[in-house]
């Protein structure tokens, strides 16, 4: 969300989604930092968006804005900051010193992955630290970058998205796909949750309302997910007890890589239900 549109910030209290970004960062002119920055203050402090996680995009470091965006997010009571353009472990040793001082020193950070050094270096950058906790594909930026362009199959940046989730996995971290900037578009919208979801991402940036259901849909599991899942663990427990290695569902063979990973499921499922009660 725009730090510089309350009413944006406000809306956000009512929307489906996992977690809200208030941008402090791209989505704010430099006339209005100062202003926008007060804004998140004052939304946060106020609060009512219940199960949804809060999270702050500061301005970079090198900017005039970055530490006084650092020093003001630090106090408020939310759940990470998001660090833009972050490409090499001494940024992450300087933000948690700067984080550090201002009083944040249990707060996680996020970092955006966006340029060809960040990626390349991405195994380095995310795991110098246990503060890390998220990686966020910058995907307009890195199209910038590269002087690519955008395309709707995204062939042209996907080795760097699938190189991202390889680290993200190792390292135990969650990644996040970029925004999609048509946002109106939404059948082009849908086509690149899924291959995010096809590549292993854990789900999406997004930048307006109308993304929220599509990417829900996607990143979710539907009755038929869940109803699934519930079988392979019946059959692999029945299998198990009766001491054999495999088991078999419908003419699928059932391991216990397929049971974990019927676990991981049901545990989202469980999650989504508990965030919507």
């Amino acid at each position: 969300m725009p730090a510089a549109n309350e009413r944006a910030m406000e809306k956000a209290r009512s929307l489906p989604c996992d977690t809200i970004i208030f941008d402090l960062e791209d989505a704010v002119a430099v006339a209005a930092k100062d202003s926008a920055r007060n804004a998140v203050c004052r939304a946060v402090t106020e609060g009512d968006y219940g199960y949804r996680e809060l999270v702050v995009r500061v301005n970079g470091l090198d900017t005039d804005w970055g530490s006084k965006d650092v020093a003001a997010a630090a106090k408020l009571d939310v759940d990470a900051l998001l660090f833009p353009k972050v490409e090499s472990a001494e940024q992450v040793a300087a933000i948690i010193r700067e984080l550090d001082g201002a009083g944040g020193q249990q707060l996680p950070i996020w970092l955006m992955i966006e340029t060809p050094k960040g990626v390349l270096d991405v195994r380095t950058v995310a795991g110098c630290s246990q503060r890390v906790a998220c990686l966020v594909m910058g995907t307009s930026d890195l199209v910038k970058e590269l002087r690519a362009a955008h395309t709707e199959d995204r062939q042209n940046i996907s080795y760097a998205l699938q190189h991202c989730v390889l680290v993200a996995r190792e390292l135990g971290l969650d990644v996040l796909d970029g925004v999609h900037l048509d946002f109106r578009n939404l059948e082009s919208f849908a086509q690149t949750c899924q291959q995010a979801r096809l590549m292993g991402f854990d789900g999406k940036t997004l930048i307006h309302p109308g993304q929220v259901e599509i990417a829900n849909q996607n990143f979710g599991f539907d009755d038929e997910a869940i109803a699934d899942a519930r079988a392979v663990i019946e059959v692999w427990q029945e299998a198990s007890a009766a001491g054999k290695g495999v088991a078999v569902l419908e003419g699928r063979l059932i391991e216990n890589l397929h049971a974990a990973q019927a676990e991981r499921v049901l545990a989202f499922a469980d999650a989504l239900a508990a965030r919507d009660s």
